[in-house]
């Protein structure tokens, strides 16, 4: 399940990709926008690669790390992750600070949301990302808001997550009809 972009790689992420993962998610940049600020154990990202290769194997789909094509660099992952006790799984990425401003997170996530689309037969897909990052009421983070409108994915819910105010963005399949 390789997906390929202009620029990107997307590789399903594999046990041998822990340390990589747990790299990405200790990152500060990264923490401020996922994990509520949260550092996670080697643990806690072991345990969700071990969901990753369920989610793989059951239902195609998790979370594929980002590489560049010519450096073969790692620098985020993208894909396809349950939240918020959701009945669908929503769009979710992470880049690494030295990748961000680059279109990267549109281009990944474009090549998601046409799997989505196409492979998986969904009619939407959801994202949802934290107002303001982390600690609460730092900065707001409004690249991630930029990356779904770039997606044409429109806001429809703003919802308060363990005392944080969380986005929640849409884009429906029949909204990229003959687009």
């Amino acid at each position: 399940m390789i997906l390929r972009t202009q620029r990107l790689v997307l590789k399903p992420i594999l046990d041998s990709d822990l340390n990589t993962l747990h790299r990405i998610f200790t990152d500060s940049y990264v923490r401020r926008y996922l994990c509520d600020g949260e550092i996670w154990s080697l643990q806690q990202v072991e345990e969700m690669l071990g969901e990753n290769q369920k989610l793989f194997a059951e239902k195609k789909f998790g979370l594929w790390l980002i590489e560049t094509n010519t450096e073969k660099e790692v620098i985020g992952f993208v894909g396809l992750w349950y939240f918020f006790d959701e009945e669908q799984p929503q769009l979710v990425y992470a880049l690494l600070p030295t990748a961000t401003k680059k279109g990267y997170a549109t281009e990944a996530a474009t090549k998601i949301i046409e799997y989505c689309f196409d492979e998986l037969g969904f009619e939407y897909l959801v994202a949802s990302c934290v107002k303001r990052s982390y600690p609460v009421g730092n900065r707001p983070n409004t690249d991630s808001q930029k990356v779904a409108e770039r997606l044409s994915m429109r806001q429809v819910e703003e919802r308060i997550v363990h005392e944080n105010p969380i986005l929640f963005f849409r884009l429906d399949k029949s909204k990229l009809a003959g687009v």
